[in-house]
């Protein structure tokens, strides 16, 4: 059934996710493991539309389906805080990276949570990212990227916060999918996320700290 899930959304499915979600959690599944399944089919979404397989219509159709789940799953995800109580988070695709179905995934279940969530975009550059930081004085930045080539850029944003002394204020968290945890620790990013689910986890705890 989780393979149904990841299926449906991959396929822009809205006319049975609704009842597939609402079947699977009258079963008795975790929610953040039909979450994941839904994640998964976005991701699928991704891979088929950066192969030239998917256009832009299925990648929409993708994301209402995941949208339409939501609407079921959300409840069952924990009780949602008005926005902006829990903190605010600061999110980008590092310069020279536009890829950004991931970054916008794990902005969506942020605002979902009751965070406040600026999004920059992507192919955001370090000067850009300091500025905003500067501006907005987020409690956590998220910074994303999907290409070996790029990756190293966060460490250029995280050592142009410690030079600007922005490092106590705002707290750093890295993800993407050539990204590690031990790659985290490298380049002294405050935490890592291999996951959309995992990262809005993870945000919590750097917030509580």
């Amino acid at each position: 059934m989780l393979a149904a899930i990841t299926e449906a959304v991959r396929d822009g499915n809205t006319y049975d996710i609704e009842e597939l979600i609402q079947s699977r959690l009258d079963a008795g599944d975790d929610p953040f493991d039909l979450l994941r399944a839904m994640m998964e089919g976005l991701e699928q979404c991704g891979r088929k539309f950066e192969a030239g397989e998917y256009f832009l219509p299925e990648l929409i159709m993708a994301s209402d389906a995941f949208t339409s789940g939501m609407k079921v799953l959300e409840p069952h995800l924990g009780e949602a805080s008005p926005m902006g109580q829990e903190g605010r988070v600061l999110l980008g695709t590092v310069a020279g990276d536009v890829h950004d179905i991931g970054k916008n995934l794990v902005g969506f279940l942020l605002k979902s949570a009751g965070f406040e969530v600026i999004d920059l975009g992507t192919d955001v550059s370090t000067a850009a990212f300091i500025e905003a930081v500067k501006k907005y004085e987020p409690d956590v930045l998220g910074l994303s990227a999907l290409l070996t080539t790029t990756m190293l850029g966060m460490e250029d944003v995280i050592k142009a916060m410690d030079a600007e002394g922005l490092r106590e204020r705002t707290k750093v968290i890295i993800g993407g999918g050539p990204v590690s945890a031990r790659f985290a620790e490298q380049i002294r990013a405050d935490a890592y996320a291999s996951d959309a689910a995992e990262g809005v986890r993870k945000v919590r705890e750097l917030v509580a700290k």
